[in-house]
C-alpha cells in the first residue's frame, strides 16, 4: 500500500535516465487506468516498458515506498505520486522564444498543457511576426524579455530559433531569471551554474535512425 509521503532524495544522486523512465511510467499507468485496471504489479509495469520489475523497484525506491508485496500498485495513487516527484502537481509557466514553423507548431501541442506546462508569453525578433496574437498571446520583442516574462511569472523557456542565434537568446533568457531551458536549436547551449538545459535535436535523432539502417542494409 502507498505510503503516502515520498522520500525527499537528493538530485545529485538521481539520474536522468531515472528521471525518464518515470515519465515513461506515469504515461503507462495512464494507459492502465484508462482500460479499467486499478492495480499494476512492478513485472507488469516492467513488461508495459519492456524492463525488469527489479528495474522499475530500484527506480521508485529513489523516492520512497509505494507498493505492498504481493499486491502491486495501486494505479491512481502512484500516478499522483510520481507527479509530484516530477514537479507535475503544479502550473509551470511557460515562454516561447521563436515564433517561426517550428515555434507555431509547439504552440498548437495541447499536450504540455494537460501535463501542467503553460505557455503565457511568446517572443521572436523578426518584426513581421511582432504583434500577432496567438490565443490571446501577443508576440513580443525579444529585447522585452526580461520584464515580460518576470511580469508573467515564466520559470521555463523553450527555444525554438535558428541555430545562429539560439545562444543569444539564451543569454538573454538566463539574464532574464529563467533557470530552466527545453532547446529545439540544433546547437548546444552554453550557460552559468542553476540552470538546466534539455535538448531536443529532432536531426540528430533521425540521423542515428538512418545509420541504424544504412548498417542493416550492409550487412551480408
Amino acid at each position: 500500500m502507498l505510503s503516502g509521503a515520498t522520500a525527499r532524495v537528493p538530485m545529485q544522486t538521481v539520474s536522468d535516465s531515472t528521471v525518464r523512465r518515470l515519465s515513461a511510467y506515469y504515461r503507462l499507468l495512464e494507459e492502465a487506468s484508462a482500460t479499467g485496471l486499478n492495480v499494476l504489479s512492478s513485472a507488469d509495469l516492467a513488461d508495459r516498458a519492456g524492463l525488469t520489475s527489479a528495474q522499475v523497484r530500484k527506480d521508485l525506491s529513489y523516492f520512497g515506498s509505494f507498493g505492498k508485496r504481493g499486491r502491486g500498485y495501486d494505479i491512481e495513487r502512484l500516478k499522483v505520486e510520481i507527479r509530484r516527484i516530477l514537479g507535475l502537481d503544479r502550473l509551470w509557466r511557460v515562454a516561447l522564444v521563436g515564433a517561426g514553423n517550428l515555434g507555431s507548431a509547439l504552440f498548437s501541442y495541447r499536450g504540455f498543457e494537460k501535463q501542467g506546462f503553460q505557455i503565457v508569453a511568446i517572443f521572436d525578433r523578426d518584426r513581421r511576426l511582432i504583434g500577432q496574437v496567438w490565443r490571446d498571446i501577443a508576440i513580443r520583442p525579444i529585447e522585452e524579455f526580461g520584464e515580460a516574462a518576470a511580469a508573467a511569472g515564466v520559470e521555463i523557456a523553450i527555444i525554438a530559433t535558428p541555430a545562429d542565434s539560439a545562444q543569444a537568446v539564451a543569454d538573454v533568457v538566463v539574464a532574464g531569471g529563467v533557470r530552466g531551458i527545453l532547446n529545439f536549436s540544433p546547437r548546444p547551449l552554453f550557460v552559468g551554474d542553476g540552470v538546466w538545459v534539455r535538448n531536443v535535436d529532432m536531426a540528430i535523432e533521425l540521423e542515428s535512425l538512418s545509420f541504424a539502417l544504412a548498417r542493416r542494409r550492409k550487412r551480408p
